[in-house]
């Protein structure tokens, strides 16, 4: 068992964790350095995959728009879920973190007058989305922040490791996290007195995702364990438009600016149908474009919907979403036939580990950025491109914090610590291995969820999720299986699975991303939302 000590873990290199290491970097009193873990290596996660962009209001530019319209259109499309406090913070704080980005490299995409070039997405009521490289914005801000970091001396990178378990104290309190490199087969000790969750999202947990194979709920599994409190865990958004492409295990996304930029839906008998649904037709939340969609494909007997891009022209498609372009291309997807295939997939998580305003979680000096954490911005639905921000504003205030509190690793712990070391200490011998039973329970789970935790749900669904996911849970603990990356990903999967459906389960009631067809107040997802919000208070 190897041990090591740092001012500072993060575990997930995504652009919430990047961000952070880069603003860490810079202050010069972290003489115990900085770690960050990741379990597979950076830019295999899900930020490099963000197409769309990143929303940024700044009104002394793009004068239409306005703080308090982003404001309203973020609780508009979270149905009054959201936190008010926080909503106002993340949209006042844009026009920083935009700034920041930019000083750290990030070149976003300008217009003909060499200015920042915003777009607009599904119900952002003004164009307020700047996007790189077309719709690359992850991937290129996610390699700005790594050559930035290049430049550190400070920050180490464990890859290929999966953090394993939280070492807390009696106290409540960090002391450290066991962790495993998978490729390796070695565990190590790492104190620390900080540590910062963001691990990113759930989507393995579902058959059809956007997400990358490392999205497996790790980092909420690792603080739900060691005591942290959940939230919202029922919200899990279906992004209405992934590339339907049969018999693959991640679906690539199709962004929300190709409606933005002004792409139709239209069913099997190329009718456009979107107006039928919601006043804001193609550009509405995502939830109700995703259940449109779902309904339109029930309908028509198909597998899956179309977008007509013909109204955008296909060499001006072309040249603004080269990422998309290439996709068709390697799916054989002709673009001059002007359609192409989309179905709803899971993709992104509202709900997560519980924090505050400084990211702080129930346990003394842990901390959750990004999609990991639920902070109460998206409320029951989130608005498009308003993750990227989130990543970046909770990321720059965990910084302040971080720097200001400046806590050393710990110099001693006590017994519940070294209890939890020592049963790892015998991890290292491997038992009979048992791969391939361990990923066919994966995949039962996956499809326990698709089909019964999915975008519709009901009391039958969810009582019988909640069995299948109990009986995958006991045949995993029969198997005489080694200690593997997969092994600890399915229990993880298992315990957020878990805590989706018994949250799907209490509320009873339809919103937003979460739909129960046996609710008695399921009509209300169809109603315009435009102004149900206008009586919050902007401060």
């Amino acid at each position: 068992m190897k041990y090591s000590k740092y001012n500072v873990a993060i575990i997930g290199s995504g652009i919430s964790g990047l961000f952070l290491a880069n603003k860490l970097a810079q202050n010069k009193e972290f003489s115990d350095g900085i770690v960050i873990i990741t379990k597979g290596e950076l830019f295999s996660g899900s930020s490099s995959l963000a197409q769309g962009g990143i929303v940024s209001v700044i009104p002394e530019i793009n004068i239409k728009d306005s703080i308090e319209s982003h404001i309203k259109d973020t609780i508009d499309a979270g149905c009054g879920l959201n936190n008010i406090s926080v909503v106002q913070y993340v949209s006042k704080q844009s026009s920083k973190v935009t700034q920041d980005l930019i000083n750290f490299g990030v070149k976003f995409d300008e217009n003909d007058k060499h200015q920042l070039n915003f777009t607009l997405e599904g119900a952002h009521s003004y164009p307020r989305i700047l996007h790189a490289q077309g719709d690359s914005t992850g991937r290129v801000i996610e390699e700005a922040l790594c050559k930035q970091l290049e430049k550190a001396n400070n920050v180490d990178l464990y890859d290929n490791t999966m953090a394993l378990e939280l070492l807390v104290d009696d106290d409540n309190s960090i002391k450290g996290v066991i962790v495993y490199n998978w490729q390796n087969d070695t565990y190590e000790v790492i104190y620390t007195s900080n540590i910062v969750i963001a691990t990113g999202g759930i989507g393995q947990i579902y058959k059809n995702t956007t997400n990358p194979i490392e999205s497996t709920a790790d980092g909420i599994a690792l603080a739900f364990k060691a005591g942290a409190e959940v939230k919202d865990m029922e919200f899990v958004q279906f992004h209405p438009t992934a590339l339907y492409v049969k018999n693959k295990k991640t679906s690539p996304l199709v962004s929300e600016s190709v409606r933005g930029e002004g792409a139709k839906l239209v069913n099997k008998n190329g009718e456009y149908f979107a107006k039928n649904y919601h006043y804001l037709a193609d550009l509405a939340p995502r939830d109700v474009v995703a259940r449109a969609i779902r309904q339109e494909m029930i309908n028509t007997k198909s597998e899956f919907v179309n977008l007509d891009i013909s109204q955008i022209g296909i060499e001006k498609f072309k040249k603004r979403f080269p990422t998309i372009t290439k996709l068709c291309e390697e799916n054989n997807i002709s673009l001059e036939s002007g359609l192409i295939p989309v179905v709803p997939c899971e993709h992104y998580f509202m709900g997560g580990i519980k924090t505050d305003l400084s990211s702080k979680t129930s346990i003394n000096n842990l901390y959750a950025i990004g999609e990991c954490a639920s902070t109460g911005l998206h409320g029951a639905n989130r608005l498009a491109s308003n993750s990227l921000l989130e990543c970046a504003v909770f990321a720059d205030s965990l910084a302040d914090e971080l720097i200001h509190t400046h806590i050393a690793p710990p110099k001693k712990h006590g017994a519940k610590v070294m209890n939890i070391i020592d049963k790892y200490i015998n991890n290292e011998i491997d038992s009979c291995d048992e791969i391939e039973k361990i990923q066919k329970l994966f995949d039962k789970l996956k499809d326990t969820m698709s089909k019964n935790v999915g975008i519709v749900r009901n009391q039958t669904s969810l009582d019988l999720a909640n069995k299948k996911i109990d009986e995958i849970n006991f045949a995993l603990s029969e198997l005489n299986a080694s200690n593997s990356r997969l092994k600890y990903e399915l229990q993880n999967a298992i315990c957020v699975a878990k805590l989706i459906i018994n949250a799907a389960i209490s509320r009873k009631d339809s919103i937003g991303a979460h739909f129960r067809d046996d609710s008695p107040k399921k009509e209300r997802q169809n109603q315009e939302r435009k102004g149900k919000y206008e009586t919050i208070l902007v401060k």
